[in-house]
């Protein structure tokens, strides 16, 4: 196995170890929890930088590097919700999107189309990181800096006592609330580019399948 895919793999073995540690709700779980996140984030740039550079660009690591993200950002999301830090409707949304975008792949590549990742799913992407490194220490570090400037921005902020209602816990800061509106943009972006998805299938095969041919309607023409 080449250096690429071995950080991919790591990847998808910190995985379960961020669940565990999150929803067992270890001593200073936010803390350990944020830095295996984002080792795993670090694998994901390092995998396709090395990859890129080594050449070794393979089937096996395609196939694999999706798979890790997904699995990454999914066990984070769910494990948010265990710990009351984000809205568990907002997490389904980005969760259906993902499984919605394999289906199409899945489906596309069985008339051997590929539909490549475009710059929404990598801002996406981004968003769902940022997002999730945010409600995972963004507290811990209201915390911190709440004890040393004494500025109450980071103990409570406006808007989360505007929406209060809406906000899980007692008390959100500065970058508490910053997760939740990035959190919001993750949600945005992965439906926007879910619709983009869906368009370039349609495109691509939607007349087809409306003729009823190829595999998908089991009227291979052979072509």
């Amino acid at each position: 196995m080449n250096l690429p895919n071995t950080l991919t793999v790591i990847r998808i073995l910190l995985v379960p170890v961020l669940v565990v540690i999150l929803m067992t709700r270890v001593p200073h779980h936010a803390i350990i929890g944020s830095v295996v996140f984002w080792i795993a984030c670090i694998t994901d740039f390092y995998d396709g930088y090395y990859a890129r550079k080594l050449r070794q660009v393979t089937i096996l690591g395609k196939l694999l590097d999706p798979l890790a993200d997904k699995l990454l950002v999914s066990g984070a999301l769910l494990s948010l919700i265990e710990l009351g830090l984000t809205p568990a409707w907002m997490a389904f949304i980005i969760l259906a999107r993902e499984l919605a975008v394999t289906g199409l792949r899945g489906l596309a590549s069985e008339e051997g189309l590929t539909i490549a990742a475009d710059w929404l799913g990598k801002w996406k992407l981004g968003a769902q990181i940022a997002a999730i490194s945010c409600l995972l220490f963004g507290r811990v570090l209201d915390g911190w800096l709440w004890q040393l400037t004494d500025f109450k921005v980071f103990k409570t902020w406006s808007l989360g006592a505007t929406l209060k209602g809406n906000l899980p816990g007692d008390s959100w800061g500065l970058f508490g609330v910053l997760g939740l509106f990035l959190m919001w943009v993750a949600m945005l972006l992965a439906v926007w580019s879910a619709t983009t998805y869906f368009m370039s299938f349609w495109r691509s095969l939607g007349d087809k399948l409306m003729h009823g041919q190829g595999r998908l309607t089991g009227n291979d023409d052979g072509d």
